[in-house]
């Protein structure tokens, strides 16, 4: 169930009972804010595999890496439940320990990164990847389309709120009230406190990995302005 916390920021520009009544022109104002939360099913599962090589020649570890890395784009093409992509690419110098600056090897890591909405297609994809590549991530989080929906329904959900609050407000005070201004923000995901699975126990293991979803949390934040009319 979706939850809803509203709580005022601050009330300004309130004066005196005379002075409301007598300027028309420049109502008096409200700042105030709320907030919602709701579910986001975590029915996406990503996983981030990389091949890292070293060697006193460059040339050669990149041929390592990249053979790693297309016999691995091979095998993840032909799973069609499972989106993959080429990820983040580095070479970087290995010093010697003679204190000289003299560099002794190469070392180069190339990532994949692999999508799902089929749990059991990426548990087994990962399992056979890990045969040459090791696991740095692997996590559950909502689809794209999935969190779009959830954020939808929490805006409502706090724009509710903000609509329960100025009204009480404005009632308290004996007037009516309209909206000068209005900001609506997305806080983001909030997952659940739960741990990613370790990489280095799953290389060890190298079989199919278990995976369950759960829920993320969505939080939407909405501030604004009223103005109170006679």
């Amino acid at each position: 169930m979706r939850t809803a916390i509203a709580t005022i920021a601050a009330l300004a520009a309130l004066q005196s009972a005379p002075a409301l009544a007598a300027d028309t022109a420049n109502p008096p104002t409200v700042e105030l804010a709320a907030e919602a939360s709701g579910p986001a099913a975590n029915d996406l599962a990503v996983a981030v595999l990389y091949a890292e090589r070293s060697g006193t020649s460059a040339a050669a570890v990149a041929r390592e890496v990249n053979r790693d890395i297309a016999a691995a784009l091979e095998l993840s093409r032909a799973q069609g439940a499972v989106k993959v992509q080429s990820g983040n690419v580095s070479t970087w110098p290995v010093y010697g320990k003679d204190g000289q600056g003299r560099v002794a090897a190469w070392r180069m890591r190339s990532e994949l990164r692999l999508e799902s909405t089929d749990t059991a297609a990426m548990s087994e994809l990962v399992g056979k990847l890990q045969e040459t590549l090791a696991l740095a991530q692997l996590s559950m989080e909502p689809a794209p389309e999935t969190r779009r929906k959830a954020v939808a329904d929490v805006i409502v959900d706090a724009l509710r709120a903000f609509e329960v609050r100025a009204r009480l407000i404005a009632d308290t005070l004996g007037r009516r009230y309209r909206i000068a201004h209005l900001s609506v923000a997305d806080h983001g995901l909030q997952p659940p406190p739960m741990p990613r699975m370790r990489a280095a126990v799953m290389a060890a293991e190298a079989a199919p990995a278990p995976l369950e979803g759960g829920e993320s949390r969505v939080s939407v934040h909405v501030s604004g302005r009223i103005e109170l009319l006679d």
